[in-house]
């Protein structure tokens, strides 16, 4: 494939190119040019020239344009989702998802095209009145993650458009083909080109050239945190505005009198979905000691019954894990764990079937007896490994869950609203789910606190951070007012 910038397919000034392999078989799916600092500018150029033709189109053409890009993008689905499992490693129905994710999205902010509403008042003197405005910031770099690498751009390209702004696309180098692929949609349903420019390429040289420029107003990032440290320090250089959605380690806290049977399905899919590579995947799970036994009976059954292959297959319910690399951080994260005394009520590990042999699989891994101080508890572990703890009450639970870094999403499960709500509202994290696994909607502000970033995605929130306010102060003229030094 090639890249897209200014509503053209092209290669790279380098004339180089690097491939896509499959994780779950590590044959290549395809190859995309190695984009370089150039071509990085002259999608940036592109950008704010669009920008000059979309930020002045009315709002109802902007509704318009992202239907009908949801449109299209809900007729291409199955290639789409297949594209994404190919190079990703997920289930093909989680695909699906992910896919039918980014155009409820694009739908979602359709519908809030124009709806936004600024201020006009008086001032108390009498004097005049002032209004308050909201105009598109201009070209936004957009800097995708490999995990969720379609639904997540839609979460920053659709509200960026919605509100009239431009983007530079830098996808994940692992998976570029199917974001490709749905911008070359957004040039069939007639978005002007430039508006969305995608560039291929290492992130230390195309993602660097976008923070660097003086002609990106803001960076919308999802990522780990070390690199959102970098992304801030680069940016502080030309005062961008920032969008930073970080890495996590959320707890699921289990009380004595939750519904075992549903907050089991709930860490199950909640842990184990996508191989456990989401950022708000149930990384630290809390049991109450009075039902703990029979939780984790019932949870080692149910994870047991798993079934691990190739996405592309019917009746595989998890992929592998996406690299070879992200595969060798689990493993030392559960071996640092066990040295330190964890017991492996299910020991995954790589899989001993040759049919899965060249892939990254890794089978679910159930940890219970974890030190706190493991580094399991306390690094964000992004894969199927999921550590047990036991506590007394509701207060050791929010004491051991608020213990980290991290504040990026967290569950609470029990059938008592006021013990949910007391603890929702301590749990330190952006959001808290309630008797349901970490579901993300496009209606729903979505961000963390502490190390997992700042700003806010989806929701009218969402949309607010490609504006800038204005105000505008209209004094009234009136005869023989003026301002001077006295004489």
């Amino acid at each position: 494939m090639k890249m897209l910038i200014d509503g053209e397919l092209t290669a790279a000034k380098g004339e180089e190119s690097f491939e896509v392999h499959n994780p779950a078989t590590g044959e290549v799916v395809d190859s995309v040019p190695r984009g370089g600092r150039e071509d990085a500018r002259i999608a940036i150029d592109s950008a704010a020239q669009a920008f000059k033709v979309w930020s002045e189109k009315p709002a109802i053409q902007r509704s318009r344009m992202l239907l009908r890009i949801a449109e299209l993008v809900r007729a291409s689905a199955e290639e789409l989702a297949t594209s994404l499992t190919l190079e990703q490693g997920k289930p093909l129905s989680e695909s699906r998802s992910e896919i039918n994710s980014f155009a409820n999205t694009f739908e979602y902010y359709a519908g809030l095209v124009g709806s936004e509403r600024g201020a006009h008042t008086q001032f108390p003197t009498g004097e005049g009145f002032f209004i308050v405005t909201k105009r598109p910031l201009g070209v936004v770099g957009a800097i995708l993650p490999w995990n969720f690498p379609v639904s997540l751009m839609g979460w920053k390209v659709g509200p960026g458009l919605a509100a009239g702004n431009t983007f530079v696309v830098k996808p994940a180098s692992t998976t570029p083909l199917t974001d490709l692929r749905v911008v070359e949609l957004f040039g069939k349903a007639g978005l002007p080109a430039g508006a969305v420019n995608v560039v291929t390429g290492p992130g230390s040289v195309v993602g660097e050239e976008i923070i660097a420029s003086p002609k990106v107003a803001k960076i919308a990032f999802t990522g780990e945190t070390a690199t959102g440290r970098g992304i801030m320090e680069s940016s502080a250089k030309t005062i961008k505005r920032l969008t930073l959605e970080l890495g996590g380690s959320d707890p699921m806290i289990v009380c004595e009198d939750a519904d075992l049977e549903l907050a089991v399905e709930g860490a199950t899919w909640g842990r184990f979905r996508n191989c456990g590579q989401s950022c708000t995947s149930v990384k630290r799970l809390f049991l109450f000691e009075s039902i703990a036994e029979d939780f984790v009976k019932k949870l080692v059954d149910r994870v047991k019954a798993i079934n691990v292959g190739n996405g592309m297959e019917k009746r595989t319910h998890m992929g592998p894990l996406h690299t070879k690399e992200q595969r060798e951080k689990v493993e030392s994260l559960v071996s640092d764990a066990e040295a330190r005394g964890a017991k492996l009520l299910i020991r995954g590990g790589r899989p001993a079937e040759k049919m899965l042999s060249g892939g990254c699989f890794y089978s679910p891994t159930l940890l219970t007896g974890v030190d706190y101080d493991a580094r399991i508890a306390r690094e964000e572990c992004f894969g199927p490994a999921l550590p047990i703890f036991l506590v007394k009450n509701l207060e050791e639970a929010l004491d051991v869950a608020n213990d980290t870094m991290y504040g990026l999403g967290s569950s609470i499960w029990t059938k008592d609203l006021e013990k949910a709500y007391y603890a929702a509202e301590r749990l330190e994290a952006g959001t808290t789910w309630v008797n349901s696994p970490p579901i993300s909607r496009a209606e729903v502000p979505f961000g963390g606190t502490k190390q997992s970033g700042f700003g806010r995605e989806n929701g009218i929130e969402g949309l607010d951070t490609y504006y800038e306010t204005k105000s505008i102060q209209v004094l009234e003229y009136r005869k023989g007012k003026r301002w001077a030094f006295p004489i």
